[in-house]
């Protein structure tokens, strides 16, 4: 079975040009010139119940558009979409109490009042029973540290108490499929990683499945096995986020701690870092192992790692040889 089931997406804008000047515009009125743009370009993917999956891609690639396309805010132009067995755009009701999709840069909570009002208006609106409502409330106040800002103004909340206010509004009916459009942006590192925890934590307890769009990789790594890559609406990379770095990382990272300091290290590799004592080289893949060897018999050496490049600079990577 499949939670989330997608088969040849595609969403197309048709948008005006003109070029700069008065009699452009005026020649516009009578002939307008427009070009088709392609958000997203045929992407196919399954996801399977209770997985948590990162979906990235820079700026532009088409992530928000496919969100909100599996969310049912906008129609695509051709392809297929199934969502917990429901095809997203028709909005029944069925599918949307199943649901959520938080954005990390919109806000569902009125700015004016205690975000406890909104959570009344989401239970009204989803008809979630009094019993059920208070049990999930009580257990996601608990999860986030909620419990003393509750009754304060929307506006005199920090922006990390507003995420986990959003976060809370949008999980009080228990959706099954949750769509996360940069949950940790603009947070500090520690409640970044205090919102990893409880995704984590609602998944597993859940059985939630869900798609992560971050730029942020450490929530990637913390979260996410499995990452779908797209770039310029189209499908990159999708699969293990181990087997990604082994298929784009072309190289290793070799740290030594050196007994003295030793001179030449550039002979052995790209020098990226030699601070007291403790270097760190950048070698081609292929020749870790000889590079290894030689440092070990000609350096005093007295602690040696090989690890693989940091994952952003992998999907860098990867979003460089997609636009090749």
């Amino acid at each position: 079975m499949t939670a989330i089931r997608v088969r040849e997406l595609r969403k197309q804008y048709r948008v005006s040009e003109r070029e700069a000047g008065l009699w452009s515009s005026v020649k516009s009125l009578v002939r307008r010139k427009t070009r088709t743009v392609s958000a997203v370009d045929g992407i196919s993917f399954d996801i399977a119940p209770g997985e948590i999956v990162g979906f990235l891609g820079p700026n532009g690639a088409g992530k928000t558009t496919t969100l909100k396309m599996l969310s049912g805010l906008l129609h695509p132009s051709s392809g297929e979409i199934e969502v917990l067995g429901q095809v997203p755009w028709k909005r029944h009701a069925d599918f949307l109490g199943r649901m959520s999709l938080v954005m990390g840069q919109r806000n569902q909570l009125v700015w004016d009042i205690p975000a406890v009002e909104t959570f009344e208006l989401n239970r009204a609106i989803y008809r979630i029973p009094m019993a059920q409502y208070r049990e999930t409330l009580d257990e996601l106040v608990d999860l986030l540290d909620l419990k003393a800002v509750m009754g304060a103004p929307v506006r005199n909340l920090s922006l990390g108490e507003r995420m986990k206010c959003e976060l809370t509004a949008a999980l009080l009916h228990r959706p099954k499929v949750v769509f996360l459009d940069e949950p940790t942006i603009g947070l500090d590192v520690t409640m970044q990683r205090r919102l990893r925890d409880f995704i984590s934590q609602y998944r597993r307890v859940h059985g939630a499945t869900v798609l992560l769009t971050s730029h942020y990789m450490a929530d990637v790594e913390a979260l996410c096995r499995r990452v779908i890559v797209i770039h310029r609406g189209r499908l990159l990379f999708d699969g293990d986020l181990g087997a990604l770095v082994g298929r784009f990382a072309a190289h290793k990272l070799i740290s030594i701690h050196l007994a003295t300091p030793c001179a030449g290290l550039a002979q052995y590799g790209e020098l990226v870092s030699d601070e007291e004592g403790h270097v760190t080289l950048r070698v081609p893949k292929a020749e870790t192992p000889r590079v290894t060897a030689r440092l070990l018999a000609e350096l005093p050496i007295t602690d040696l790692t090989v690890e693989d490049p940091p994952i952003d600079e992998v999907i860098s990577r990867v979003f460089t040889e997609g636009a090749v």
